[in-house]
């Protein structure tokens, strides 16, 4: 397998050439096991450990490496290598870390298109949805929408369904499947292109992994029986990995998320409620909160049915979230500020003493 396998481009390797990085090898990273990364080269698959040096350039935790990720390596014997540097960038999937204050997780690296996979059972909901175009919209990633497991119902109750997207999410792409008789899997192949990177994103029981499998034709991730409670699929996987498809397409599978938190990014949030960012400039107060104003364009929309009222709570309940996460950001910013300046209060302390 050569690198342009792996989605490596002509900027990836001027940058290489450029920072003098040309003299180790490339690899990309395909799984994360703690402070290992799996990588893989055109000479095979690697375990490898980031340099020492690499790691005292790290602020924070969303620096290191992530699945996506293009690495500069040492190939060193019995598949070890070492990771010299870590290429910039081009899109990150990230979301607010679950229980981590005013924290990011980020999800893959490098993804050009997002598959939002929702199943038609009790998980289904177009808000969440909404929450997963928000995440695309902030990193810059095209969005397609896969409905799964219409197997369970008939066509009038699907075509329901995929009305119900349409009126309240407008030119995303849209594809009905089935795991289990393979129903829509051609109109989805259709949308995977030789060397773009495709990140799966949804909650635990969906049907991530086996459609993964499904497309890979061999079962390479796990996958759980249904839950005779609920009728959930079980989660199965715990971690992310970077697999190729044999028409080419690059898959992140992802493990399920309990919790799609709202982050920071508000250019991404008015893309996907754009509607009523266009309206609310029409709003009699400046500040309008679109919540009881007298004048306020966006609720007269509401009223008049011109914006779904559906859509109008999601957009309070993630602007509520919004707000929460950039000021729980800041209190963050302030906590560790205060604590450096003590730490450092306290070292010129510690060595005023010694004399």
């Amino acid at each position: 397998m050569n690198l342009k396998d792996l989605g490596y481009t002509e900027e990836l390797e001027n940058f290489r050439k450029e920072q003098k990085l040309d003299v180790f090898g490339v690899g990309r990273v395909i799984s994360v096991h703690k402070e290992k990364y799996k990588i893989k080269t055109e000479n095979g698959d690697f375990l490898a450990e980031m340099v020492g040096k690499l790691r005292l350039t790290f602020e924070k935790k969303s620096d290191l490496p992530a699945v996506g990720d293009w690495v500069a390596v040492t190939e060193l014997t019995d598949n070890q290598a070492l990771i010299q540097a870590i290429f910039p960038r081009k899109t990150i999937v990230e979301r607010r870390a679950v229980g981590k204050f005013g924290e990011k997780q980020i999800i893959a690296a490098n993804v050009d298109y997002a598959l939002i996979v929702q199943a038609i059972d009790r998980d289904f909901s177009v808000n969440r949805i909404e929450r997963y175009l928000t995440i695309c919209n902030i990193s810059d990633i095209k969005p397609i929408i896969i409905i799964n497991k219409v197997d369970l119902i008939n066509e009038s109750e699907l075509a329901d369904i995929l009305e119900s997207i349409k009126k309240r999410i407008k030119d995303i792409p849209v594809v009905a499947i089935s795991n289990e008789n393979k129903f829509g899997y051609n109109d989805l192949i259709d949308f995977i292109e030789k060397g773009k990177t495709y990140c799966l994103l949804g909650s635990s029981g969906v049907g991530k992994s086996t459609l993964l499998n499904n497309l890979l034709g061999k079962e390479l991730m796990k996958t759980g029986s249904i839950g005779s409670k609920n009728e959930r699929g079980k989660h199965i996987t715990s971690y992310r990995e970077l697999v190729v498809l044999e028409n080419g397409g690059i898959i992140i599978d992802n493990p399920g998320m309990r919790e799609v938190g709202a982050i920071d990014g508000n250019e991404g949030f008015e893309t996907t409620y754009d509607e009523i960012i266009r309206l609310s400039g029409n709003c009699k107060f400046n500040d309008c909160s679109h919540i009881q104003e007298e004048g306020c364009a966006v609720l007269e929309a509401v009223e008049r049915g011109d914006i779904n009222r559906e859509f109008y709570e999601n957009y309070l309940r993630m602007e509520r979230e919004k707000e929460h996460f950039e000021s729980t950001v800041v209190e963050k910013r302030k906590k560790d500020k205060d604590f450096t300046k003590m730490v450092k209060r306290f070292k010129k302390i510690k060595n005023s003493k010694k004399y």
